[in-house]
């Protein structure tokens, strides 16, 4: 997968937006202003995203492309890279995960509005 191909699958979730609050080269998208993508359009190669711990253990053991995520709590984010041995399924696989595993941790209220959404 791409840079833009990952950025629209991502978007295409329910309740995301994307925006610049760093600085103008870190493409980061939320659900329900959470965040849980980081796009580095800087250099364009990898995403960072956030994941369960063990798992997130498990996939830098097993895949070249992804390691402990650079500027993030390395126990929770992952760094991906596009140009690696992570295929684009699991490549949606990660993206969804990271998506899940930030609505999991939400308030009730938010996630009466974020079920409310069409």
């Amino acid at each position: 997968m791409n840079v833009e191909t990952v950025r629209e699958y991502c978007l295409n979730k329910k309740g995301t937006t994307e925006s610049f609050p760093f600085d103008e080269v870190s493409l980061v998208i939320k659900v329900m202003n959470k965040m849980f993508a980081l796009i580095d359009l800087e250099e364009a190669n990898h995403i960072s995203l956030k994941c369960e711990p063990e798992k997130a253990i498990e996939l830098r053991e097993h895949y070249s492309g992804i390691e402990g995520a650079y500027h993030f709590n390395k126990k929770y984010w992952n760094s991906v890279r596009f140009d690696s041995d992570v295929d684009d399924k699991l490549m949606k696989e990660l993206i969804d995960h990271s998506y899940d595993e930030v609505i999991k941790k939400f308030t009730k209220k938010l996630r009466a509005e974020y079920d409310a959404l069409p």
